[in-house]
């Protein structure tokens, strides 16, 4: 009996640790991982991508830019200015956990004192990351700025660059 036990916990651990990765694609689902994109006005756009539980920011905010490129080209611009960014997050982790606990009873005669301590720790994926983006776009050469990308240039970097797994 201790070992199934032993096994149950060890699968359960195991599985909380798992994590799927965020794939490259468009939101399948309201609150899916994927990018989906609203047009503002004609050259602007917001651009959004939820990362799945766990995925690293960074991946997150490049898969933002890059579907921003993507919309750039195929609407025949060649550069891109992000104008606005946020970044949140939701299912965020909690460090490890101490409780102590304490109490007492009498029944008749008789009297009882106890002490208890816990501790949680906290094995999920993580929290979960979403990246939106207003971009406008331009055509001719992209200005000398921070927030100024040539689309072409981003799809090569980190559309090319992507893993596919």
């Amino acid at each position: 009996m201790k070992r199934l036990a032993g096994l149950v916990l060890s699968i359960a651990l195991l599985s909380g640790c798992a994590t799927s990765p965020t794939l490259y694609a468009a939101q399948a689902a309201p609150n899916g991982a994927g990018y989906s994109e609203f047009r503002l006005e004609p050259g602007r756009y917001r651009v959004t991508f939820h990362g799945g539980p766990g995925a690293p920011a960074q991946q997150v905010a490049d898969y933002a830019l890059l579907r921003a490129a993507e919309l750039a080209v195929r609407d025949g611009y060649d550069w891109f200015r992000v104008s606005d960014r946020v970044t949140s997050s939701t299912g965020a982790r909690s460090g490890p956990r101490l409780s102590i606990g304490g109490g007492s009873s009498s029944y008749g005669h008789r009297s009882a004192v106890g002490l208890g301590v816990g501790t949680s720790f906290d094995l999920g994926p993580g929290p979960a990351v979403t990246s939106s983006l207003e971009v406008v776009f331009g055509r001719g050469p992209a200005p000398r700025d921070a927030d100024a990308y040539v689309a072409r240039e981003i799809i090569r970097s980190i559309g090319y660059g992507r893993s596919q797994t």
